[in-house]
């Protein structure tokens, strides 16, 4: 399955917040948090599309303010249907060059600790646990686990030479 990945602006708010409530629940960002991150220029988002149909397959965040040495991985989801084809590796790639490509030096992200297939794809990038955030993800209690990515040169382009997905 072959993915088309274009930047997300506002139009594309209320289909990421379809995938956002299905994939993530009670955990979902409302749609004004979604719209406000979006539309923030220290922030770029991705959309992904099938190239067989427009229907929207996944999308992800980074924060990554220009010449800023730290960036954070905002949010991604992946359609069910979509996942296991590498989209999530595409679109985490994607956001690895462009944090790269704004300076920073380190990127940084929480993943839910029941999550065990987003924990192998961060491991497979390159990411380390450095602590964790008990009850994080509310209401439903669950620690997160905070990991890092120091960035060399290049960093996205070897990590995707080195994947095993």
């Amino acid at each position: 399955m072959m993915f088309t990945l274009h930047r997300a602006g506002p139009a594309d708010v209320a289909d990421i917040m379809l995938l956002e409530t299905s994939t993530f629940g009670s955990d979902a960002w409302s749609p004004a948090m979604m719209l406000a991150d979006v539309a923030q220029p220290h922030c770029y988002y991705l959309v992904a599309t099938s190239e067989r149909s427009s229907e929207l397959r996944g999308y992800a965040g980074l924060l990554s303010p220009q010449g800023a040495p730290d960036a954070d991985i905002q949010t991604i989801a992946v359609a069910p249907d979509a996942r296991r084809h590498g989209l999530g590796r595409q679109l985490m790639l994607a956001l690895l060059s462009e944090a790269e490509l704004r300076g920073a030096r380190r990127v940084f992200l929480e993943v839910r600790a029941d999550n065990p297939a987003a924990q192998h794809l961060y491991d497979t990038l390159g990411f380390t646990s450095i602590g964790t955030r008990r009850g994080y993800y509310q209401p439903d209690n669950v620690d997160a686990i905070v990991m890092r990515l120091d960035l060399a040169h290049g960093a996205a382009q070897k990590a995707e030479a080195g994947s095993d997905d």
